[in-house]
């Protein structure tokens, strides 16, 4: 397949971690901010090749791992309410306060695993007499099709379909993380998924205010190791600019139609992310005009609110303070089938990358 097979070319690979060995004299942490980034890394073994200099920090880019317990405790409920509720495979078994989806769904609740939200709008199409709610979770990328699922359904005079939303936005979470009195990031690696829809000018304005260089990376081998030394050459020379290492896909101004989408259905405004907390002006909410479509308000669940479960560290590790293997819990009270926190179920998730792929010391 082109552009795959090229990218897991494991010479090609190799000769760009020894110019990485070659450039790096400096120490320096990196993190990329993408979930599958950080799978690429510890499935594929890079975090043994990199110097030892350089420490690649696992960032929040996982959608799922910072849905916040309170939006799986409302999903829980519109399923106790008697509605359909639609999701991605990832989200059924993150924990809520007392369930996570799937219990919910053993108890007699109605939930669809589905590939896509416009099967959710079908679904609605078959069942008007129930209503039918599809989990919006995710960054920039998924909200094209989360938006024009609402769209769709307006158009087909579908009023038993809402969207449960919880998208938050990649670059409000860096400048979190940058404001962090902690951080110790000297470079990021960017989500080349996020671009391929955004874009990339929205960096601009966090390199000039942070001096700090930011690569926009696939996700394949290559990708990363390319990223990475891309990264390392800037740190070495002194320089801070935004680099795109995922050319073939991604472009400066991003994919125009499905940003018209995006601002045409979603507005930006406060977010809260698991572990972490409130982020200003970091997620996507359903526009007043659309608010018919908007589930919290639909089914008066915005009062929700609940805390995070304390033997999780969720939060430490989105924000790059702690490794998955710093958890007291990680692989004894939190594993894949009994787990305390979202990252160790998602697919994207640092935890589960960990222990699926690395049992030993990384």
């Amino acid at each position: 397949m082109k552009y795959l097979k090229e990218y897991r070319n494991r010479e090609a690979t190799e000769r760009v971690l020894r110019e990485i060995e070659n450039t790096c004299r400096g120490t320096w942490n990196i993190m990329e901010v993408c979930g599958g980034q950080t799978h690429g890394l510890v499935k594929n073994g890079i975090l043994d090749m990199l110097p030892e200099n350089i420490r690649m920090i696992h960032g929040p880019g996982c959608p799922v791992c910072v849905t916040p317990v309170s939006l799986i405790d409302k999903a829980v409920e519109l399923l106790s309410q008697g509605a359909i509720v639609c999701s991605f495979g990832d989200m059924i078994r993150v924990p809520g306060t007392e369930m996570s989806l799937l219990e919910a769904k053993a108890r007699g609740g109605d939930l669809r695993v589905l590939y896509s939200p416009l099967e959710a709008v079908n679904v609605a199409k078959k069942n008007p007499d129930k209503e039918v709610v599809f989990f919006a979770v995710g960054f920039e990328t998924t909200a094209p099709a989360n938006a024009l699922s609402l769209l769709h359904a307006e158009k087909e005079g579908l009023n038993n379909y809402s969207l449960l939303v919880s998208h938050v936005l990649v670059p409000p979470a860096i400048e979190a993380i940058l404001d962090d009195e902690f951080n110790t990031i000297n470079a990021f690696l960017g989500a080349g998924h996020v671009c391929a829809i955004m874009g990339y000018r929205e960096y601009y304005p966090l390199v000039k205010k942070y001096q700090i260089p930011i690569v926009i990376t696939g996700f394949e081998p290559l990708d990363l190791v390319q990223g990475i030394w891309m990264a390392v050459k800037q740190l070495e020379e002194g320089r801070c600019e935004v680099e795109n290492q995922y050319t073939r896909v991604v472009k400066e101004e991003g994919n125009r139609k499905a940003i018209e989408v995006i601002r045409e259905v979603f507005e930006v405004g406060d977010r809260e992310w698991r572990g972490i907390g409130m982020i200003p002006n970091s997620g996507y909410k359903i526009k007043d005009k659309y608010r018919d479509f908007d589930a919290e308000n639909k089914f008066g669940i915005d009062h929700i609110k609940v805390s995070e479960s304390p033997d999780c560290i969720a939060g430490q590790i989105l924000r790059g303070l702690k490794k998955p293997k710093d958890c007291s819990q990680f692989g004894k009270g939190c594993t894949p089938m009994n787990p305390l926190g979202a990252p160790m179920v998602s697919s994207e998730g640092a935890c589960s990358a960990y222990y699926n792929y690395s049992r030993s010391e990384v």
